[in-house]
Formats: structure tokens, C-alpha cells, sequence
């Protein structure tokens, strides 16, 4: 699902990811284990197209990351340190707008909606504004964007950082969960613990 041949990143001639080999496989959950600094967001980053690798290859879900972006963008779901979500809005109405990025129907926009935000414990609060969320509602929230239009591999980076102990298990399951569906997780941590249980 994932593969890359020695993926290089210089930033200002300065290495950030040197020659990476990298396979993993449908429905894996692969842990990214590293010091921050070690150049594991840089990794997601170039595999997810947002930032261009220096040298090296990469695919994704078979696309070349250099050459397809859109099929590459559109096959997976990138849950960020900062969620990036729009504070004044509600719940509801965040994904419903990335929902539409997406070119999702409405009915399915709804449907994929109500689904995540009930396996997540979040759907009576749809209505209130994000900006009154704790982090741990952000993280989870932030995690159902990534999910909605149903991509084949997920991008997660430090998903339980900061999480209370209830809710960091709640996130960990749905990580179980997703993995049990078929998908295929990068999880980007210094947490070796949270590592080896997912």
C-alpha cells in the first residue's frame, strides 16, 4: 500500500529524511517511532504530497507520489498535530464543509457524518461551535475529517498527544477498529508503549 525507495528531504541543505526504504502493506498498522525532529511528520508529509521530496521514490496505494498527487491526496486521510479546524463553526458543519473538498453527495456527506461522529461519542455535541471543544473532542473530531471520505490509508501523527487517559483509549480502539476494516495506519509517535498496543 505504501512503498518508497531511498525518499530524501533537505531543507535549506540540511537533511530531514535521508534515503528511507519503506513497505507497508494493506491493512497494516505501521508505527513510526522516533525523537521529535527525527523527520517522521516530513515522512507524512512527502507521502501525503504536501511537500515534495528532495530525491527518491514513493507510491501510494500504487500512485507515484511525484507524478499522481490527486490520487495520492484522495486515498488518504491525515490526522495532523493541530487539528486546523474552524473554531467558530459547529461540528457538524466543519465536515460538511471538507466533506464537500471531497465532491461527497449530500446524502452520503450526512450519512458518513453521523456515522463517525457517533462511533466517537461526539454527536450530541454536533451542534456546538468547535471553538468550545476540549482538545480531546478537537482530536477526535479532527479524526473523523480524515476519515469521512473512506480513504484506504490513514496518516496519523501523535493522535493521542495530550488525550486524557478515556479518551486516548477511545482513539486507540477506533485505530483497532480501522486496521480490522482493512486500512492501513501510519501512526507517527515517540510513544513506544501506544505503539505496541495498536
Amino acid at each position: 500500500m505504501i512503498r518508497a525507495e531511498r525518499l530524501t528531504k533537505h531543507f535549506a541543505g540540511r537533511p530531514a529524511v535521508e534515503g528511507l526504504d519503506l513497505d507497508v502493506r494493506e491493512g497494516e498498522v505501521f508505527g513510526f517511532l522516533g525523537p521529535n525532529g527525527a523527520g517522521k511528520t516530513t515522512t507524512v508529509r512527502m507521502l501525503a504530497c504536501l511537500i515534495a521530496p528532495t530525491s527518491g521514490r514513493a507510491w501510494v496505494n500504487g500512485h507515484p507520489v511525484d507524478s499522481e498527487q490527486d490520487a495520492v491526496r484522495a486515498s488518504v486521510g491525515i490526522l495532523t498535530e493541530s487539528p486546523g479546524l474552524y473554531d467558530r463553526l459547529s461540528a457538524e458543519r466543519n465536515l460538511d464543509f471538507f466533506a464537500r473538498l471531497y465532491g461527497m453527495p449530500e446524502a452520503h456527506r450526512q450519512a458518513q457524518i453521523k456515522r463517525y461522529l457517533q462511533m466517537l461519542d461526539l454527536w450530541d455535541q454536533r451542534d456546538k461551535p468547535v471553538g468550545s471543544y476540549s482538545k480531546g473532542m478537537r482530536q477526535k473530531l479532527a479524526l473523523v475529517r480524515a476519515l469521512l471520505h473512506e480513504p484506504p490509508v490513514l496518516f496519523l501523527d501523535e493522535p493521542t498527544a495530550a488525550l486524557d487517559p478515556q479518551a486516548a483509549k477511545t482513539v486507540r480502539d477506533f485505530i483497532a477498529e480501522l486496521s480490522r476494516e482493512g486500512r492501513t495506519v501510519i501512526l507517527c509517535t515517540h510513544n513506544l508503549d501506544e505503539a505496541e498496543r495498536l
